[in-house]
């Protein structure tokens, strides 16, 4: 067993324990590869979505630039073996705002990854 199946492993299971209270699902959507027809003006690629879990939480004051971290910016952590896809700049994430529990729409600004990939960090700005 490696690093980052150590990581995911521990991880997984603070999300199903200690942690069950803070983590949420999130769907993500993107728009996948097709081809565009610049005549008619439309394209064949068609919305690919995916699901994982993960723990929302909002930036400390001190980090706020409102250049690269902007107020009402909000950090997920997910396992990467738990996101059935890759999570990129651009996409959309749902997931329950932090104040009023209602589903919101997201989009990923910055992607980040530990060293041994066991977890990824998402900066989402309301869309």
């Amino acid at each position: 067993m490696g690093l980052r199946d150590k990581i995911q492993t521990k991880l997984g299971k603070a999300f199903d324990g200690k942690l069950a209270d803070a983590v949420n699902a999130f769907t993500g959507t993107y728009i996948g590869p097709g081809e565009y027809d610049p005549i008619t003006e439309t394209s064949t690629a068609q919305p690919v979505t995916y699901t994982g879990r993960g723990v929302l939480a909002g930036y400390d004051s001190k980090r706020i630039d409102n250049v690269n971290i902007k107020v009402g910016d909000v950090k997920l952590i997910a396992l990467t073996n738990e996101v059935t896809d890759t999570p990129m700049v651009g996409h959309q994430i749902t997931a329950p705002d932090l104040v009023t529990g209602e589903q919101v729409t997201y989009r990923v600004e910055s992607v980040n990854a530990d060293a041994a990939q066991a977890h990824i960090e998402l900066q989402l700005r309301r869309s």
